[in-house]
């Protein structure tokens, strides 16, 4: 059964099209992995079918009758004196408008004129009846219960549950909005980015709610292996059109290879066929100047010719971010912890760790949120003093940094005069360069502030370019980026002669660039085997 379908669409946005003649439908039973380069129109579809963007006449989008559509953008908005708990318990406003109306019914039950009169008495008590029985059609019995289960499922502590929102990071205010879409079971389920900032349990998690949800489910996100988990078909967004596979994100990049082989072969048969008419047409046109019996022929071959129906060559490999790493050979023992512990406002949060980073390694550092692992990063970078231990850096390291909440960036600059002043160069060496990590020379111009994040992600692995780091501390790098970046990032640290210490919730990324993982875990760190 088709839940959603889109139509002749297009949709413009400023002097932009970012999408003509889209055609698309959603089965009632899908899980769709909605993928494509940043900026290629992801949220701006998920909007579309939302209903907050409209498409241009002659377009049109189908929902079925009694079909519910909810949608988790990438940066949700809520009352931040309010509790995580309390505005999971808001997510379905109809079980909220139903207690009101049981309270407001109980407390008309136990006036005279009511229960006093049989009729009155009667009537009062079969409205309760019928709200007590959607109530508990929609779970209302069990509604805080599950409320808790879900936030404390993807990673929310007990402890942050009743904290007021403004005390959390910006991924645990995400939580909230997934908890409540989850709680209020849409027909279909519209998710933008819900994976980012949630830790390796919690995705596990999401990837469980996703799989057993009663309805469609449409993600957007750049973790392979969730979309390989998850998806039973994916929907490419490409230059305005929108190609659908069946199968998992490894299924779409296999069938995807073929297609590709396949489009290629059979355009340049066509231009073989195309250069032999071509040719044979020049020879009549030749031969006409002898004879006019070949007059036909020309005419006949030229006619052939503008029938053809050219296909488009296939475009095999998109351009992508030119990151090179570069590094150079320093210390053996790049980085080292020797009893480091931290504490705040009593509560030990870094317990005497040690270990020891030598040159050339690529290391994954993984926990839960909340763990410690950005107070140990900032240990490392010197940020914050331990209250015992030591950090050695050896002697011919320089460390390069990626925040990934991009505190590293001031906000009021541009990225011309934010590279021009990091690596010393021209205007146009700046412009250049930039545009070598795909922005153009209006966003070059802008102020960090306006750019989306994954903009900002590439220009922090330009910066960290720009440094020579021969060290990488990364937090998160993979967050706000899409696919084709994060596979260029990962071959970047292949051919990177330097060290690295990741910190990452992305399994595949972690799969593909590191070397050996260390664990943080109750003020601890141990080597995972």
């Amino acid at each position: 059964m088709i839940s959603l379908q889109l139509s002749r669409i297009t949709l413009i946005l400023g002097a932009r099209a970012l999408f003509r003649g889209l055609d698309w439908e959603i089965q009632h039973d899908q899980k769709i992995g909605l993928i494509g380069a940043n900026g290629a129109g992801k949220s701006s579809l998920m909007k579309l079918l939302t209903g907050e963007y409209a498409p241009e006449p002659g377009g049109s989008l189908t929902r079925a009758r009694g079909v519910t559509v909810g949608y988790l953008p990438q940066h949700p908005e809520f009352d931040l004196t309010q509790s995580a708990y309390a505005l999971a318990l808001q997510g379905n406003p109809r079980i909220a408008a139903i207690e009101a109306e049981l309270n407001a019914l109980e407390e008309r039950m136990g006036l005279p004129e009511v229960y006093e009169n049989p009729k009155a008495l009667e009537k009062a008590l079969q409205a309760q009846q019928i709200l007590l029985s959607e109530f508990d059609s929609l779970g209302g019995g069990s509604y805080p219960a599950r409320a808790r289960e879900i936030l404390l499922g993807l990673g929310l502590p007990e402890s942050d549950i009743r904290k007021p929102l403004q005390a959390l990071s910006g991924g645990q205010k995400k939580l909230v909005g997934l908890a409540q879409l989850l709680l209020l079971k849409p027909t279909v389920l519209l998710l933008d980015e819900p994976d980012n900032h949630l830790d390796i349990p919690a995705k596990t998690f999401l990837e469980r709610l996703i799989l057993e949800y009663p309805g469609a489910v449409v993600l957007i996100s750049h973790d392979r292996t969730l979309l390989d988990a998850v998806c039973t078909h994916i929907a490419e967004v490409e230059e305005g059109r929108l190609t659908t596979f069946a199968g998992n994100y490894t299924d779409f990049m296999l069938e995807k290879e073929l297609r590709l082989a396949k489009q290629e072969e059979l355009f340049q048969i066509q231009q073989r066929a195309i250069q032999r008419m071509q040719l044979a047409l020049r020879r009549y046109q030749t031969w006409v100047q002898v004879s006019d019996k070949f007059a036909s022929r020309v005419r006949s071959m030229q006619t052939r010719l503008e029938k053809v129906e050219k296909l488009e060559r296939p475009v095999t490999e998109r351009r992508r971010m030119g990151l090179e790493l570069g590094g150079w050979r320093g210390s053996n023992q790049a980085l080292e912890a020797l009893g480091v512990s931290k504490s705040f406002e009593g509560r030990r949060v870094i317990n005497e760790v040690s270990f020891l980073i030598r040159h050339g390694e690529r290391v994954g550092l993984v926990g839960a949120n909340g763990a410690g692992k950005s107070v140990l990063l900032r240990l490392l970078l010197g940020s914050l003093s331990p209250d015992a231990g030591e950090i050695r850096i050896g002697p011919s390291v320089k460390v390069g940094y990626y925040a990934q909440e991009h505190e590293t960036l001031d906000f009021s600059q541009t990225p011309l005069n934010t590279v021009r002043r990091a690596g010393n160069l021209s205007e146009a060496q700046a412009v250049a360069l930039l545009i070598r990590y795909l922005f153009t020379y209006p966003q070059a111009t802008q102020s960090i502030a306006t750019l989306s994040g994954g903009e900002r992600s590439r220009l922090q692995l330009l910066l960290l370019v720009l440094s020579g780091a021969n060290l990488l501390l990364l937090d998160e790098p993979t967050n706000n980026i899409d696919i084709a970046s994060a596979e260029v990032l990962e071959n970047a640290l292949d051919d990177f002669n330097g060290s690295a210490l990741i910190i990452s919730h992305d399994r595949y990324f972690l799969d593909r660039t590191v070397t050996r993982r260390l664990r943080l875990e109750g003020g601890k760190v141990v080597s995972e085997k």
